[in-house]
């Protein structure tokens, strides 16, 4: 009875719930690459290195070595090995050499419980707490526990840890000599760490493990090659590892306190970015520049593959602690892709329609270009490749939903403030974005507009893909971005022409940060150039300084990986080709002498006809133009380019001109349903009020209009009252008087425009 009640007793112990032996010490994190290597471990609250490691993921040469050599009899005893402890007891009294009887359940007791075993009062505890461990455990929960806590030297604790420091390698990869050496080390670590670092010239260590090795073999034959007892086994003596620091950094933040962490990181391709980061900051320092970060995402999955959060994690100097790809920066134009996007998606624009690059003015908001200049009317395409800041707001300024800033915050894009606080301004940068918002956005454009949000654990799930861009939309800018040349320089080598490549750049105001960001084959691509304090350099400016970063970066990718040529990805069905004609993007109309070939959304794209070819009667006596059937004389009929009036300018201002229509003959001035644009005023400002001095009863005030290229006058009207007349282009000067007006513009051809214009007294 009292057998059976002992058993009883045994198994409600081992039924009862019971906290893992795991969570009675604290462990170290680490922090893994994809491929296994280790990127970081820290220290434990007790200041020791220690990685639980599961039993499975521990070589099987290991554990049977470690059972043969400590305690062969482990399976079979309850805790304790009474044979074992006579042994033991009998060389204490004899006065001969010392027999230890400690089981590997005994010496777990001894860690877990901090016995004191010297002592027979200990030495009793000691036993007592291997038999409540059995009666809990399972022999498997045991063994793991006992491989995870022997101390291996210095203050390193258990199997996983051991095998990284001393072998660099995870424990289910040991070989044979090296799980042999292993597990010869707890019986007295320091000094055998230091045998095993020594290698060859500490024989009689190599004697111990070749004894043991034949043990091992003669139990378990399977276990290996006798041969492979006398290769030789080296211990390092380096350091632990401390790589990816501004990513493992993220990591053991996001971590708890136990977890070792597997990431999506590729350190062949960290060591890639790091490698072409210092470089080119070295190449550079002669500018001023002395920081980037760059960001490596494989687009298949969204893992984070490469960081580099600064240029040097150790420069206080330049901050280098603090991680570029997390810190809030103005993009400048690097995000302006996905204002032409949203364009071809909402039927603005296709790729070839003409945008005005010249003067303009939005209420109270008058941009400009980066170099301060304007290159006329430019196809979309050339626009966004040469990164012209007009053409990119006219196309935001027409978006209806989402607008820009409702995509951007669609999108996961951060920003703080109400869509009014940054207007239009947000087309050129007002807004902060990150690198990963960068690297993410870019990122739905290979994966033909369906956003998905980064991945940095091997674990994480791929998450469900949300659309934020038609697949249309997405391919055309990218098919847009592809025709961006790479930049010259004298760093980067010839072009790899067998590489697709679309990217952009982008310089904020103030040359404070410097862009790139493209997609590298499966992978996109971003980086920066600046100074965390926010100084300004001349230097930073994103073709001058992000572009040969990224390209030096693309050359390494594209040697380390020659798949890298990936194609764009198939058209989608519902991009087709049409044509268009060549000078106004446009459908071609009857007159149109040049056609080009473009893509087109079916059903989405705009299907305005050809408006700048038209073709009038000319009055061959007089060379002016004629009015249907009011010719008194020979006519021919000619084509004429009409350009609006601004246009006309930079066409002139390029040097070349254009074939503009002859004025009209008398009494054609107000022909009725005159095709063209009508007059469009730009001075004065709508919704800006403006102020009279008083006692200045001289000031004036310029009216300006931009007119079609049919129109050779425009006529002013303040209120009901004629006010004056000007050429096509030239300002007329209004003289100012308080109050609030409507202005009117009316060209020669009938065509009007009109807006509020306020005027007050100042105080």
């Amino acid at each position: 009875m009292v057998l059976l009640a002992l058993v009883l007793l045994l198994a409600l112990l081992r039924l009862a719930p019971h906290q893992p032996l795991s969570s009675r010490v604290p462990l170290s994190r680490a922090v893994y690459a994809r491929g296994g290597e280790l990127l970081r471990v820290t220290l434990a609250d007790d200041e020791q290195i220690r990685l639980w490691t599961p039993l499975p993921s521990i070589s099987a040469l290991s554990v049977r070595a470690a059972v043969l050599y400590e305690d062969r009899w482990f399976r079979f005893h309850p805790g304790v090995n009474p044979l074992s402890l006579g042994r033991a007891l009998r060389s204490m009294f004899s006065g001969g050499r010392r027999v230890g009887g400690s089981t590997i359940t005994m010496q777990l007791a001894r860690r877990l419980f901090d016995i004191d075993s010297r002592r027979a009062t200990g030495k009793l505890k000691q036993i007592f707490a291997a038999l409540w461990l059995e009666a809990r455990y399972s022999k498997d929960e045991i063994l793991e526990a006992y491989l995870n806590l022997v101390p291996y030297g210095g203050n390193v604790e258990g199997i996983g840890a051991a095998s990284l420091v001393l072998f660099g390698k995870s424990p289910d990869r040991l070989s044979l000599p090296e799980a042999l050496s292993l597990t010869l080390l707890p019986q007295n670590p320091n000094q055998r760490v230091q045998a095993l670092r020594a290698g060859p010239r500490a024989p009689e260590f190599v004697r111990m493990r070749e004894a043991l090795g034949r043990r091992l073999l003669a139990a378990w034959p399977s276990a290996g090659d006798a041969r492979l007892l006398s290769l030789g086994v080296t211990a390092r003596n380096n350091d632990l590892p401390f790589l990816a620091p501004h990513f493992t950094d993220q990591m053991l933040a996001e971590a708890s306190a136990s977890d070792a962490v597997k990431t999506t990181l590729d350190l062949p391709l960290q060591r890639l970015l790091e490698r072409q980061v210092h470089r080119f900051v070295e190449a550079e320092k002669r500018l001023g520049v002395d920081n980037a970060a760059a960001m490596l995402v494989d687009t298949r999955d969204m893992g984070v593959r490469a960081v580099v959060g600064s240029a040097d994690f150790f420069d206080d100097n330049i901050f280098g602690q603090v991680n570029g790809t997390h810190a809030r920066r103005s993009p400048g134009s690097v995000l302006k892709p996905f204002v032409y996007a949203l364009g071809m998606e909402q039927g603005v624009i296709h790729p070839r329609s003409v945008l005005r690059d010249a003067p303009v003015a939005f209420s109270a908001y008058s941009p400009e270009n980066f170099d301060g200049r304007y290159a006329g009317p430019l196809a979309a395409t050339d626009a966004l490749v040469r990164s012209r800041n007009i053409p990119a707001l006219m196309v935001a300024a027409k978006l209806d939903r989402p607008t820009y800033y409702q995509f951007l915050v669609g999108a996961g894009v951060d920003l703080p403030q109400p869509e009014n606080y940054y207007g239009l301004g947000l087309v050129l940068g007002t807004g902060e974005v990150s690198m990963e918002e960068v690297a993410t956005l870019y990122a739905t454009l290979a994966n033909h507009g369906m956003l998905r949000p980064l991945r940095r654990h091997v674990n994480d799930a791929v998450a469900a893909p949300v659309r934020v861009l038609s697949e249309e939309a997405a391919w055309l800018v990218v098919d847009m971005l592809a025709k961006n040349p790479r930049p010259t320089s004298p760093h980067l080598p010839t072009a790899d022409a067998h590489l697709t490549l679309p990217w952009k750049t982008g310089t904020s105001w103030g040359f404070r940060d410097a862009w790139s960001a493209g997609l590298v084959g499966p992978y996109v691509l971003a980086v920066w150039v600046g100074d965390f304090t926010g100084r300004s350099n001349p230097e930073f400016v994103g073709i001058k300084t992000a572009a040969p970063l990224f390209f030096s970066v693309v050359d390494a990718l594209a040697a380390h990986d020659r798949s890298l040529a990936a194609p764009i990805s198939p058209r989608p069905k519902g991009v087709v080709k049409v044509e268009v004609c060549s000078e106004s993007g446009q459908l071609p109309g009857a007159d149109c002498p040049h056609r080009r070939p473009t893509w087109f959304i079916a059903g989405r794209s705009p299907t305005t006809t050809c408006e700048i070819h038209r073709a009038f009667d000319i009055d061959t006596s007089t060379g002016r133009r004629v009015c249907e059937k009011r010719a008194h004389g020979p006519v021919r009929h000619d084509v004429f380019e009409v350009w609006p009036t601004d246009m006309l300018k930079l066409w002139s201002a390029a040097g070349l001109p254009r074939k503009i229509p002859p004025p009209a003959a008398p009494g054609c001035e107000a022909e009725q349903d005159v095709p063209g644009a009508p007059p469009r005023i730009t001075s004065p400002l709508n919704g800006v009020a403006y102020t009279l001095r008083p006692g200045k009863g001289n000031e004036t005030l310029a009216f300006l209009a931009e007119t079609d290229g049919d129109a050779h006058e425009v006529f002013w009207y303040v209120g009901k009252r004629f006010a004056g007349k000007a050429q096509s282009g030239r300002p007329w000067l209004w003289k100012m008087e308080p109050g609030t007006f409507v202005v009117r513009a009316v060209d020669d051809r009938g065509r009007s425009d009109a807006q509020t214009l306020r005027v007050e007294v100042s105080p």
